[in-house]
């Protein structure tokens, strides 16, 4: 009995050792899953990580108003650095590799705002030299990478800088206003057209997941790329400018300082936008430097300023259908209305000089001859109420409303503007004598004159001048046409024909534009010469074309030269003559001497 116990007890103790090594076992095995292998695995996805790049979209591009490409998009590479992973050790080097000054790559990672887990840009336009060192020696560069982004691409002969304007990296301030839709880094329109249509031209970024190692080295696409959204290129603009007629223009203004508009008056496309002196666009499509940017900046000419749209100029001579028209459709003056001029008039103790004695003039012989004097006393007999309002009515005083950020209003005087500016009762109407004749406190912009001259031609109606004839979606590739508030002057046509009449006369009769004439071609216009105080005169005219149809109307405004006559009148014509197919009269410009 005591051998059977016996054994029973080992039995059961085999039992027990059996079952302790069992849950042993079993107990080592969670271990060596739960903490060991995942220890491992932990290890193994430090060293292989997802990593989320953002890819810049396209931007869309440009034609003008004949889908003639004018600006485009080409890849570039930009050097980047991720600072949480990157070793300030390496500064030298890098400023060495991509030719920056010394301190530079600290100064732009002590600058940024934006989380230190993300890249920063520290030079775009890398060149292939760098992108071939950097592939070999990517492992021992911790936080050193390149990016490809898309830059502008300007591929004809335009300069165009004015009107296309430029893009740039998203300011600070930009950033915080649109934190939803833009990141840093980011490329927006910062002037121009760029800037004016940024939501349809900016397109929607896209997203790609990679693998990469512990380096930073990719490995390959997460998932196969199933997981990506890939960018989406912005809309197309279709332009109205017409690009041989803008190149015509800005040969012909190479050299001045001034600019020139054309509109088709019956839709109010602009055809023609030039500025000059102008500048290199070029220059802006990847990473301008600081040493160009300051010199293009402190550049005399002042090569950056739109003289087209944001320049305020008094109008001269070409100023003078405006008080035409008030005196007529008011009825304070007839075309039997007549004032001898013997060379200027006697105001008080000063005499108001004419260009020279013209005789008895009415309204028509006074705009075909520029009359001064027949304008100085129409001035003063329909007062400076009436001038204000007509001048108000053809588009003066205030802003065109064009699709363009920048359009300065100009300035109107009236009543208010003197009692203001000289105390209430404290002008005279010696003040308004100048007003007659486009000059005092008058100033206007080249875009205003253009659209007055459209209004001119097309009897008082119009389009809100504009830039752009309509958007290419990119999704459908269907083309939307823009549409554009209609401008109606509420002038009598009666009205409008007597002083279109006079203004036939200044190129077709013994007017001041004979030499713009061309051979079956009616052209109207009206030359001015603004008096300048801080130096030589400036060159105005206007002119529509053809006469009895008009498909044309021109503003051409050059600083510093003199005659209206000889030197913007000529510019006007060569645009008529390019636009209405007329080369073939290879008509000769007057010789002029151009500014420095």
């Amino acid at each position: 009995m005591n051998d059977d116990f016996i054994k029973l007890l080992v039995r059961k103790r085999i039992i027990q050792i059996f079952v302790f090594l069992f849950f042993a076992l079993i107990i080592y095995e969670l271990i060596k899953i739960q903490i060991v292998e995942n220890i491992s695995y932990l290890a193994k996805s430090e060293q292989n990580s997802i990593k989320k790049m953002e890819q810049q979209a396209p931007r869309g591009v440009f034609y003008d108003r004949n889908f003639k490409l004018l600006v485009t998009n080409k890849p570039s590479f930009v050097a980047i650095i991720t600072p949480t992973k990157y070793d300030s050790k390496f500064d030298s080097l890098l400023e060495n590799k991509l030719q920056l000054d010394s301190g530079y790559i600290q100064k732009i990672l002590s600058q940024s705002t934006t989380s230190r887990f993300l890249p920063i840009k520290i030079k775009k336009d890398i060149g292939y030299d760098f992108i071939a060192w950097y592939e070999e020696n990517s492992d021992k560069l911790p936080g050193i990478s390149y990016e490809i982004e898309i830059q502008r691409d300007y591929i004809t002969e335009l300069s165009g800088a004015h009107a296309f304007g430029y893009t740039k990296e998203i300011t600070s301030k930009q950033l915080q206003d649109n934190k939803e839709t833009y990141s840093y880094g980011d490329i927006v329109g910062s002037a121009g057209l760029e800037k004016y249509y940024e939501k349809e031209l900016k397109g929607q970024k896209g997203i790609s997941y990679i693998l990469v190692d512990s380096k930073q080295r990719v490995i390959g696409k997460y998932a196969d790329g199933k997981h990506d959204i890939p960018p989406v290129k912005g809309n197309d603009l279709v332009l109205s400018l017409d690009y041989n007629l803008q190149k015509v223009a800005e040969e012909s203004l190479e050299g001045y300082r001034g600019g020139v508009v054309a509109i088709e008056p019956k839709t109010g496309e602009i055809l023609v936008f030039a500025s000059s002196p102008t500048f290199n666009l070029s220059q802006f499509a990847g990473s301008i430097s600081p040493e160009t940017w300051q010199t293009l900046l402190n550049d005399p000419k002042k090569p950056l300023f739109n003289r087209v749209s944001s320049a305020n100029y008094s109008p001269g001579s070409s100023y003078k259908m405006v008080l035409a028209l008030a005196g007529l459709e008011e009825k304070i003056i007839t075309t039997s209305w007549t004032i001898g001029c013997g060379g200027g008039l006697l105001f008080g103790n000063k005499f108001f000089a004419c260009t020279h004695a013209h005789g008895s003039v009415n309204v028509t012989r006074a705009i075909e001859g520029s009359c001064n004097t027949f304008f100085y006393q129409l001035m003063l007999k329909i007062g400076l109420a009436n001038w204000a309002k007509y001048s108000r009515l053809l588009g003066f005083g205030s802003k065109t409303g064009i699709d363009f950020p920048e359009d300065n209003a100009g300035l109107i005087p009236d009543s208010n503007y003197y009692d203001k500016t000289y105390g209430e009762g404290k002008w005279r109407k010696g003040f308004l004598i100048s007003l007659g004749i486009g000059q005092g406190e008058c100033s206007v912009t080249i875009l205003q004159l253009a659209q007055y001259a459209a209004l001119l031609a097309n009897y008082g109606e119009t389009y809100k001048p504009h830039l752009v004839k309509g958007v290419i979606q990119n999704e459908t590739q269907n083309y939307i046409p823009l549409k554009f508030k209609k401008i109606k002057v509420p002038i009598s046509k009666n009205t409008f024909d007597i002083v279109r009449d006079g203004m036939y006369r200044v190129v077709h009769g013994n007017g001041t534009a004979r030499s713009v004439l061309i051979p079956g071609i009616t052209i109207a216009g009206k030359t001015g010469t603004v008096q300048n105080p801080h130096g030589a005169n400036h060159a105005v005219f206007i002119a529509f074309a053809p006469y009895d149809d008009p498909k044309i109307a021109v503003a051409v405004l050059i600083e510093n030269v003199g005659f209206g006559a000889t030197y913007a009148a000529p510019i006007a014509r060569r645009i008529i003559q390019e636009y209405l197919g007329l080369k073939e009269q290879n008509i000769e410009l007057v010789d002029t001497t151009k500014v420095n």
